[in-house]
């Protein structure tokens, strides 16, 4: 009997220990392989132009850190690569960066929108059976798009753009109980005058680690970007960046 109380008594602690460690402080990390196909074009007028652009493999890593602080949002960063070659043919002339291209000419571009995330959420729901997430994103993005003339490199031209833009975000997972299966998206978006900028992801998971030191999580999933611009220092865009991507998290 003392054996019994002293096995159930070890047990209760060591749950206990854990539930009460990832209550005091959570850390995750996390990365994507990010197989990614860009569409779209841009300009410096409403009169776009559309390139081809290749398909790429990019990594996406993130951090996120949670804690029990009443009112202090917990914090994730993510940083993500999305820059792309393309090529397109000329059927009229085409300004960009005060540079003249024109007619029938053939051009290679250059984008790289690369981006970091800031977000700050609340966990408003955190089980097993289902956590959502809601908060703010402040995302920075870096951006440069440059422009060349495949039969004359002298004849080119570069825009870049920086800021932060302020998004909603959101979180939705559910689980399957003692399966390790489950499913998430996660998605901030930002509607303003005539700017739209969605950054959208869903994925099935499975969780293949789960011990009291460290749960490991695999990740297989889609991922889509768009970003539409309507005069941004004289940038006009509509571009969408989407695709298959595997990934794995590490839950300390």
């Amino acid at each position: 009997m003392k054996k019994t109380l002293i096995a159930i008594s070890l047990l209760g602690s060591m749950c206990w220990s854990s539930a009460y460690a990832d209550t005091v402080l959570g850390v995750y990390v996390g990365g994507h392989a990010w197989n990614m196909d860009t569409e779209g074009g841009f300009s410096n007028t409403t009169s776009l132009t559309n390139f081809d652009f290749d398909s790429e493999t990019k990594g996406s890593f993130y951090a996120a850190l949670e804690h029990p602080i009443p009112l202090v949002p917990n914090i994730k960063i993510r940083q993500t690569e999305m820059d792309s070659g393309g090529n397109v043919t000329l059927t009229s002339s085409f300004t960009f960066g005060d540079q003249l291209f024109t007619s029938q000419s053939d051009l290679v571009t250059d984008v790289d929108v690369s981006n970091t995330d800031f977000i700050l959420y609340y966990e408003l729901f955190d089980n097993d059976l289902v956590s959502f997430d809601f908060g703010l994103n402040g995302k920075y993005v870096d951006g440069s798009l440059f422009v060349q003339d495949a039969s004359d490199t002298t004849i080119s031209a570069l825009e870049e753009f920086s800021g932060v833009v302020p998004m909603i975000y959101s979180r939705l997972e559910l689980g399957l109980p003692l399966t390790g299966w489950g499913i998430y998206a996660e998605g901030s978006f930002l509607s303003i005058d005539d700017h739209t900028l969605s950054d959208y992801q869903a994925a099935i998971t499975y969780e293949f680690v789960d011990n009291l030191a460290v749960d490991m999580t695999l990740e297989v999933g889609y991922r889509a970007v768009v970003l539409e611009l309507e005069d941004l220092d004289d940038i006009y865009s509509d571009l969408e960046f989407s695709g298959v991507y595997a990934g794995l998290e590490i839950h300390f």
